[in-house]
């Protein structure tokens, strides 16, 4: 048995694979301390791991209301925040673990595990070469630069990276040689049962211009002949939207619940999302929240592949419903979600990553 850490934040799309990571290695019979925001402890140990809450980190809210700047600054805080570092040293310092897993986005935390010198590997959440090439060269880069924070030096000095998407839409030949592409670490899932019913499910967090998306798209569905369900997340309230009578309005639902009863997905474009719908064979409407984050090239590479459409996130009824209808029907989208949902079951998933992992033992 080793001890390895994790270090994770409460940031919708890097949850899951965080947690998948350490869940397969505690399995292993490693000991796994998983240090995060002190609200994430609840959901670390009902894996069965060890919760080590951030002391010394920013305070962090996902749900918290901002205009699109202080949004923007609120995650690049986060992301940089040395506080975290002095967390990740003093857990390492605690508990003597062997090898760490951080966050590709943490940056502080990479810089704090490589000064601890403790093999580690950076875990990517998204498209890689969204990071190395738009997030590392933008204001995201270079705002870190200015901090002593460089974030390719920090991904190519770590030990592993481990990207965890569908390997057809991460090129090999653009990844460096420290890279490994392991597909998707989703909840397990099988093709979608569901004739025709639809799942509309925007960001986990709150963004600028949320609730009047998710307004705009229960006004493309009024009179759609077939059942739609909304999950409104922690983000926005239910009551904050106004409905069609037809419509079923929640809050919080896991999408492994729900998606195997479904046949379409609405969404974001958040890459975790996208890869759990695409498990179950589904194709996707993609409304981009943020215009520099992940979800426009998610969206783009998705829609590429055949197994999406992308609408910008203002657009109106008409335009979504049009999106909708279009891939309700039957046509070519279909086998496209399809064949990237078989190669999501696929891939390894959170067994190859443990595997990177415990290869630096």
């Amino acid at each position: 048995m080793s001890d390895i850490l994790v270090v994770t934040w409460d940031g919708g799309g890097a949850v899951a694979p965080a947690l998948g990571v350490a869940t397969e290695l505690r399995a292993r019979g490693h000991r796994v301390h998983v240090l995060g925001h002190p609200s994430m402890c609840h959901l670390i140990e009902s894996h069965g791991l060890i919760a080590h809450p951030y002391r010394e980190a920013r305070p962090w809210q996902p749900h918290t209301r901002r205009g699109a700047g202080r949004a923007g600054l609120a995650y690049l805080a986060t992301c940089l925040d040395r506080g975290i570092g002095r967390d990740v040293t003093a857990v390492l310092r605690d508990h003597r673990c062997h090898v760490a897993v951080v966050d590709c986005m943490l940056l502080g935390a990479l810089a704090a595990v490589r000064r601890a010198g403790v093999p580690h590997v950076s875990l990517v959440h998204t498209l890689y070469r969204y990071m190395r090439q738009e997030l590392a060269t933008g204001p995201f880069g270079a705002a870190a630069a200015l901090t002593g924070l460089r974030p390719l030096r920090l991904w190519d000095r770590a030990d592993r990276v481990v990207v965890t998407t569908a390997p057809s839409l991460e090129p090999p030949a653009a990844l460096p040689a420290n890279t490994r592409v392991v597909g998707p670490i989703v909840p397990a899932a099988a093709p979608a049962r569901s004739p025709g019913r639809v799942l509309v499910s925007l960001s986990s967090l709150y963004y600028p211009g949320q609730v009047e998306a998710l307004q705009a798209i229960m006004d493309a569905v009024e009179g759609l002949p077939v059942p739609v369900v909304v999950t409104t997340g922690g983000a926005v309230r239910p009551d904050e939207i106004r409905a069609p009578a037809a419509v079923e309005v929640r809050g919080h639902v896991p999408h492994a619940r729900l998606m195997p009863e479904m046949s379409l997905l609405v969404g974001h474009g958040g890459h975790g999302t996208s890869m759990q719908a695409l498990a179950h064979d589904l194709p996707l409407v993609i409304l981009p929240a943020f215009d520099r984050s992940d979800q426009p090239l998610v969206g783009e590479a998705l829609q590429r592949a055949g197994a999406a459409r992308v609408v910008p996130r203002d657009a109106g009824p008409a335009t979504i419903r049009a999106a909708i209808d279009a891939l309700l029907s039957p046509g070519p989208h279909r086998a496209a979600a399809a064949r990237l949902g078989a190669e999501i079951r696929a891939a390894p998933g959170a067994a190859a990553a443990a595997d990177e992992v415990e290869n630096l033992l």
